[in-house]
């Protein structure tokens, strides 16, 4: 063990200079567990909507509330939420939302009728709306910048784990133990992973330190983060000037107001894209005569892509300007996404287009979620992610509404993948804001040269 004699240590940089330790590998773990309940949970409607429908005599409109009322929940949970994690402590709000979502899930089973299933749904998705932004806040504060992309896009795929194994256990398990079996598993799971959490789940350090909270426990935290043996009288600080606002204030606070706005008008072309294809591709490749069993691999392409692009671009984003590498990706994606109609002539084709397209806007968005937990300070952080996930969320509502508009004003297949392209190409042009904006924060954040050494830079 080394021995630290520093009257103060910045937190960030001590974290940057050691290696990522197995408390910071503990806390990977735990948030990928959490979204990939997440991603069960928020797919498993979609699974056993067909037996529900079965059940209960419903039609295929009849069970579009049930739907919405999930996406719904899933906003106004990331909009509830995020300043809670800011106010309250990460941890604490990660706990609580995933006991809460494993709570309604499980009582989901139990309910009698379609409108206490959609009542329950809809608060299921609150739980789910604030799980995913503050495992993002909470894992990307653990990480060292070098690395820390590439390892949040890593514990997000969990997700799209979580959704893929609720299609293989209802595949598996639906006729057995019917859906009502399948929302209670679905509730039971995080609900146990939540006695794990309280046992294994810290706190961030850049959270208790702008909290104030206790100097021994920070202490034994920095000790295990860093391998350093800091001396009792070590003072830790960030380079951060605390505004004294709410989270939600300092969101439009004269240096971040561009930001959010920006933000906000990306996360919600990005997500409406991403909601779209996964909704209605299967129905739109029926319509150009392909059987639903081969538009559902078809579609698998995008998901595929989606999981892929994610763990590459996140290794990218750490070694190259992530804001780059974000605004290349979202560029391709909506190249590739308005040439499916072109592609449609051969399936081979398409196949490998909409695998593109995941890569290019499903993976970057993943990336994304990384990039936008470094661009807001500690004290409101938590709250930025939610709330941009959030605007993403009402961008996946407009996109399936979109969807079904497209469809029934008998649009061609290539004139709707033309269109949209353009939320892409508009997600990308967000990406080239950020990078001015960036860059211009970076060198009003450098010192003057002198004149000897300016002379020499020219």
């Amino acid at each position: 063990m080394q021995s630290s004699h520093e009257q103060a240590v910045n937190v960030q940089h001590a974290i940057d200079g050691a290696k990522v330790s197995s408390l910071q590998w503990k806390i990977i773990i735990c948030c990928f567990l959490i979204v990939a309940a997440d991603g069960l949970d928020t797919a498993a409607i979609g699974f056993i909507a067909p037996a529900i429908m079965a059940e209960w005599g419903l039609s295929r409109p009849a069970l579009t509330p049930l739907f919405m009322s999930g996406l719904l929940g899933l906003t106004l949970g990331a909009l509830l939420f995020g300043p809670l994690a800011d106010r309250l402590g990460r941890k604490n709000i990660l706990i609580f939302s995933t006991f809460f979502f494993g709570l309604m899930c499980l009582l989901s089973a139990f309910s009698p009728n379609l409108t206490v299933l959609t009542v329950l749904r809809f608060l299921t998705g609150i739980g789910l709306g604030g799980a995913m932004p503050t495992a993002i806040t909470l894992t990307s504060e653990f990480l060292p910048v070098r690395r820390r992309s590439a390892l949040v896009t890593m514990m997000f795929c969990g997700f799209t784990l979580g959704s893929a194994l609720g299609g293989v256990l209802t595949a598996q398990l639906l006729p057995a133990i019917h859906w009502q079996g399948m929302l209670i598993l679905g509730g039971v799971l995080p609900l146990v992973l939540v006695l794990f959490l309280l046992v294994l789940l810290e706190e961030s350090p850049r959270y208790r330190l702008l909290k104030k909270q206790s100097a021994e426990q920070m202490l034994s935290l920095m000790r295990r983060l860093t391998g350093v043996n800091y001396g009792p009288q070590t003072a830790f600080f960030l380079p951060e000037n605390k505004t004294g606002k709410s989270a939600i204030s300092a969101l439009f606070q004269k240096n971040l107001v561009v930001i959010t706005v920006v933000l906000w008008c990306a996360f919600f072309m990005s997500l409406l894209v991403i909601y779209m294809l996964s909704s209605w591709l299967p129905t739109l490749l029926a319509g150009i005569g392909i059987d639903l069993e081969h538009a559902s691999w078809i579609t698998a392409a995008f998901q595929i892509g989606g999981t892929l692009g994610a763990l590459s671009l996140g290794m990218l984003m750490d070694k190259q300007n992530p804001y780059k590498v974000l605004i290349v990706s979202y560029a391709m994606g909506g190249v590739f996404i308005a040439s499916m109609g072109t592609a449609s002539v051969s399936i081979p084709l398409l196949v490998l287009v909409i695998f593109g397209a995941g890569v290019g806007v499903s993976g970057a968005q993943v990336g994304f979620n990384a990039l936008v937990a470094t661009l807001y300070p500690t004290e409101c952080r938590a709250t930025g992610v939610s709330w941009s996930n959030a605007m993403g969320r009402c961008g996946a509502i407009f996109g399936a509404l979109a969807g079904g508009a497209m469809i029934s004003w008998e649009l061609s297949f290539s004139t709707i993948f033309m269109l949209l392209g353009i939320p892409a190409m508009i997600t990308a042009l967000c990406l080239v804001i950020l990078l001015q904006i960036a860059r211009a924060k970076r060198q009003s954040a450098e010192p003057p040269l002198s004149a000897a050494a300016a002379q020499e830079a020219a």
